[in-house]
């Protein structure tokens, strides 16, 4: 007698192979049997899939649930969207090691860098821990509706170390190396996945400063390669800065090569130089050719900002009439903005300078569009807020102000950041299919005020592999592949990610047909009342983690057979 029984499915199970109709029968959490229809033998539940498709549950290997693990067994976004394991400890930004008198900061560091509301990181962290290996356990003390894994991140690494020193950026010490590098293969031998580290400006602490590590010299990075050489395992993740990443590149070559573990870095499209992505991807394919282990994470829609008045960024944040009202708490402040006057002083007031990126961010209408409930996150040009403003007589700022006013106020904008340079998804369709790039940068967990990106798992399936009409989709089998087996192995957790006998048993049952997004809204659910985006999907009829089905019509279960993760895994 099998645990469960899953039959009648259309199985596409994470090889890349083509879909087969069969079923699938679990034993202790693991899969026992991969067969045609009746081979499966009897157990104590069946699920009838009714011709659904049956995938592994999705790992996302790129997220920021660093605090919320410590409160949130469900780990939202990510277990709406069919994700069974996911790992955090990205960007260089964590909260282990940690002196106590390094808390207040470790949360400033935080908040700067991935918009985690302050106050909600201070009462949902309980502190149960000083060094990494510590904070491990207060995690495995824990259970969860996924598995999770936790990357050692440089920034709380280098503070523990070297104090202020670190913590300022300076310029570490050999002994300064040495130490971390002992600090690191403690925390990797207790179980981290890797380590990471963050080299771009765009990163910053709530004060503004740089994340610790962002000027780390050549010593100081092979040395903290070195831990993971001698621990056997583990990816050294690297932000890097967009517009230097080919004199990266040399480094994370030279590094990957001599510690034989793979490095991870980040790979988008700018506006301010386009073209560059493509000269990055030559020099990883020269990089992979001679032997190196450097692989490129790709974000798997634009990485695009939500704007709305209760959000961080909107194309009037920066106006001198909208900072009269902009602190009010939000009733008073909606009544305002209904006030023809104030809206008037708003439309035609100055806009004061925000920086390169934040006037990128406000005022590029022409790249900017409206949120509606059958958003597509492909818009053509002349969908955006400037070309509708030119269409009907009004102006930009007019049309944003009013669309944003739409809902009572909740009405949203979204402004393509980062792989939107050519006004569609185009190299993103490249990037999928190379075999140097992983699926990657959700930053699930994070950027609360401004991205809504932990749905990537469902982008992915709908957009790319049924929807797309801007250009050419790709596979179902290809995209299942891209967030399932491959993501897996990348981290070495070689027991999941495929259907068949020996592999842990998680699973989307999913009805594609019906698989969508609900539309973004902003939340206020975190601890504190803090804000943050979200949006759900309809369409997972059942996610089952080792066996147990955790979510089953979007409603969870209230199963937890999700663990930590300590190291690689193996079937």
């Amino acid at each position: 007698m099998n645990d469960l029984l899953i039959k009648n499915a259309r199985i596409v199970d994470g090889t890349g192979r083509p879909a087969f109709s069969g079923e699938v029968a679990v034993a202790d959490g693991r899969i026992v049997h991969v067969g045609k229809a009746g081979s499966g033998g009897t157990a104590r539940r069946v699920i009838d899939a009714a011709g659904r498709l049956l995938t592994p549950g999705f790992v996302d290997i790129h997220t920021h649930y660093d605090a919320q693990a410590t409160w949130d067994e469900k780990l939202t976004p990510s277990s709406w969207h069919g994700c069974t394991t996911v790992v955090f400890g990205s960007c260089g930004v964590g909260f282990a090691p940690a002196h106590p008198a390094r808390h207040e900061w470790l949360i400033g560091l935080m908040e700067g860098v991935e918009d985690i509301p302050g106050a909600a990181l201070t009462e949902g962290i309980q502190w149960e821990w000083e060094s990494f290996d510590e904070y491990l356990d207060a995690l495995s003390r824990r259970a969860y509706m996924m598995d999770i894994g936790a990357q050692v991140p440089h920034g709380a690494l280098r503070a523990y170390v070297m104090g202020e020193r670190g913590a300022n950026n300076e310029e570490a010490t050999a002994d300064d190396v040495d130490q971390m590098r002992a600090v690191l293969l403690q925390g990797l031998k207790a179980g981290a996945l890797g380590f990471s580290t963050s080299r771009t400006l765009l990163h910053k602490s709530r004060d503004g400063d740089p994340v610790p590590g962002t000027f780390a010299g050549e010593r100081e990075l092979f040395g903290l390669g070195h831990a993971l050489r001698e621990a056997g395992h583990g990816v050294f993740q690297v932000a890097g800065e967009h517009h230097d990443m080919r004199n990266e590149i040399k480094w994370m070559k030279a590094l990957a090569m001599e510690m034989g573990r793979p490095v991870s870095f980040n790979l988008s499209q700018t506006y301010e130089r386009p073209g560059l992505w493509r000269e990055v991807l030559s020099d990883l394919e020269d990089a992979v050719a001679d032997g190196a282990p450097l692989i490129a994470q790709v974000a798997g829609r634009s990485i695009g900002v939500l704007m709305c008045w209760q959000g961080t960024a909107h194309p009037f944040i920066a106006k001198t009439a909208y900072c009269n009202v902009g602190w009010l708490d939000w009733e008073e402040r909606k009544a305002k903005l209904h006030d023809p006057e104030v809206k008037k002083a708003i439309l035609e007031g100055e806009h004061l300078d925000v920086g390169p990126l934040g006037n990128l961010v406000t005022q590029s209408l022409d790249k900017t569009f409206i949120v509606d409930d059958a958003f597509d996150y492909e818009p053509a040009p002349e969908q955006s807020v400037a070309a509708i403003a030119a269409r009907t007589g009004r102006t930009a700022q007019e049309v944003a102000y009013e669309a944003m006013m739409r809902d009572d106020g909740t009405g949203m904008l979204y402004f393509p950041l980062f792989n939107y340079a050519g006004g569609d998804l185009e190299i993103l369709h490249t990037l999928h299919g190379h075999p140097a790039t992983r699926m990657g940068l959700s930053d699930a967990g994070a950027h609360c005020g401004a991205i809504c990106d932990g749905g990537m798992p469902t982008f992915m399936l709908t957009h790319w592999a049924r929807d797309r009409s801007r250009g050419p989709r790709f596979s179902l089998e290809h995209i299942v592949y891209r967030q399932t087996k491959q993501t897996a192995e990348l981290f070495g957790l070689l027991d999941r990610g495929v259907i068949a006998p020996g592999y842990r048993a998680d699973f989307n049952v999913i009805d594609l047909d019906a698989l969508a997004f609900d539309k973004p809204e902003m939340a206020f659910d975190l601890p504190s009342g803090g804000r943050r985006l979200v949006q759900g999907a309809r369409g997972y009829a059942y996610t089952i983690c080792a066996g147990t089905v955790v979510s089953e019509d979007g409603a969870p279960t209230g199963a937890l057979p999700g663990r930590l993760m300590r190291g690689p895994q193996t079937r």
